[in-house]
């Protein structure tokens, strides 16, 4: 009796699934990343009707990919759009302000995940106060409202 176990010592079939496994969800041009940035994911998830975080910016690009519900999605100069579960976002990060990313309905939370190339000592980011929000009120799109 042979001490070998034939199937282990047979070469396995390689998957060929990895050639259809790919999906695209978005691609974009994003601005130029300088040396020394970083990048950070984080997921974020918001309770049903939340507002989320109030206008904002990121000191780089932000790449993001709704999980769960649906966010109401606004950055400077776009109009605000709802972005549902399995739909991907980007915004071009620098001093363009982010105004809305809450939970766009009351009745389910909302889960996204984010990854942002930041610039090297700047916070990955910063609220925007009144006083600049008036002062840009006309780089931001129309609301239906």
């Amino acid at each position: 009796m042979s001490g070998t176990d034939s199937a282990a010592t047979e070469p396995k079939t390689r998957s060929t699934a990895w050639q259809t496994a790919l999906t695209m969800v978005q691609e974009a041009e994003p601005p130029f990343i300088p040396a020394g940035a970083h990048a950070m994911t984080v997921v974020i998830e918001f309770p049903p009707g939340d507002p989320g975080t109030p206008p904002h910016r990121h000191s780089g690009p932000a790449f993001g990919y709704v999980l769960e519900g649906e966010m109401l999605l606004e950055v400077e100069g776009e109009p605000e759009r709802v972005v549902h579960a399995g739909e991907a976002f980007w915004e071009p990060g620098g001093d363009v302000i982010h105004y809305q990313d809450g939970n766009n309905r009351d009745d389910l939370p909302v889960r996204f995940t984010v990854t942002m190339l930041c610039k090297p000592g700047k916070p990955m980011l910063s609220l925007v106060d009144e006083a600049e929000l008036t002062q840009r009120k006309h780089l931001r799109a129309p609301r239906d409202s």
